[in-house]
């Protein structure tokens, strides 16, 4: 029979216990650079977008097929010259939802974090567009160009629906469109959240790129008044006129407490991107004199990483 060892009266040597091992610090997650994946609808200002950040410095790739944007991404991605990357791509490419689809999901396995911007404009805009410079929509085939950019629509519906940023261009023109690119797409450190809020008249259309609309048309209407009928929501005679009723009083501070809920919201989903749309009948004194108003109350919320900006779409139209 087999005695154990241990059974022999032989002095087992203590097992060494193992010293605790030393802390790994995690690996640090090289810093990517900014990547922009602009698209959107054809005629909708693609090209005036891209023109824009060129001019301040982004590396710009115009018509890329998806599939070649990782390889762009990581060719580029050591280059201290291109640090700030916009790639334009379009329904020219062939497989153009599904590539991009793919694309997008590579990137981010790998630790980049692509902006996803869209321009849209109403299909009214896009036709006078496409009329002006009498070319054929890409989609349009044999048939009108009404059907192309309809066409157009229904490819890049889910798409537009799931961009970070959508950017109505019907009512503005290259400089204005040139404006705001700049505003929402400047990098700066510390900003989480970029919340446009926007003045606009229900009678010229509600923006297309909203995410949340506001309806003051209930309160009495500064253009019934004759002495304060030419001026704005940015006179003092008009702001006090609008913001000095009791409703209007009631109804921003609702707004308030449901944009300072929502951010909280936003900003634990990572949402970038939030358009806030304030409409009246014209857009010249109610929702002006309200979004001035309601951005002053919520300036705090700078402390947390929010850039609000105010924009007044349809000031001046009259």
């Amino acid at each position: 029979m087999t005695v154990p060892r241990s059974d022999l009266g032989e002095k087992q040597s203590p097992v060494p216990a193992e010293a605790p091992a030393e802390p790994v610090e995690p690996a640090e997650t090289p810093r990517r650079p900014d990547l922009v994946i602009l698209t959107g609808m054809s005629g909708a200002g693609r090209t005036t977008a891209a023109d824009v950040l060129e001019d301040r410095g982004w590396y710009v790739v115009d018509n890329l097929p998806p599939a070649m944007i990782m390889h762009l991404a990581e060719a580029t991605a050591d280059d201290p010259q291109r640090q700030r990357l916009a790639v334009v791509v379009d329904v020219r490419s062939r497989d153009f939802t599904t590539e991009l689809g793919v694309a997008l999901t590579g990137l981010q396995e790998r630790g980049w974090r692509p902006r996803v911007v869209f321009v849209d404009s109403s299909d009214e805009a896009l036709v006078r567009r496409f009329e002006a410079v009498r070319r054929p929509h890409p989609l349009q085939g044999e048939g009108l160009l009404l059907d192309g950019i309809r066409r157009e629509r229904r490819m890049l519906g889910d798409l537009r629906s799931s961009s970070d940023l959508v950017i109505d261009t019907t009512n503005y023109n290259v400089h204005e469109l040139s404006a705001k690119v700049d505003d929402l797409l400047d990098v700066r450190t510390g900003v989480r959240l970029r919340m446009a809020v926007m003045a606009f008249g229900f009678k010229y259309g509600i923006p297309l790129d909203a995410d949340v609309v506001l309806d003051l048309r209930f309160l009495p209407n500064p253009y019934w008044v004759p002495e304060l009928r030419a001026f704005s929501g940015k006179d003092e005679a008009v702001r006090d006129f609008v913001l000095g009723h009791e409703l209007a009083q009631a109804y921003i501070e609702h707004a308030e407490q449901l944009l300072r809920t929502s951010v909280r919201g936003y900003l634990a989903e990572g949402r970038r991107y939030v358009t806030v749309a304030i409409g009246c009948t014209g857009g010249k004194h109610r929702s002006v004199a309200s979004t001035d108003d309601l951005v002053r109350r919520l300036a705090d919320l700078s402390e947390v990483g929010v850039q609000l900006s105010a924009f007044h779409r349809d000031l001046g139209r009259e």
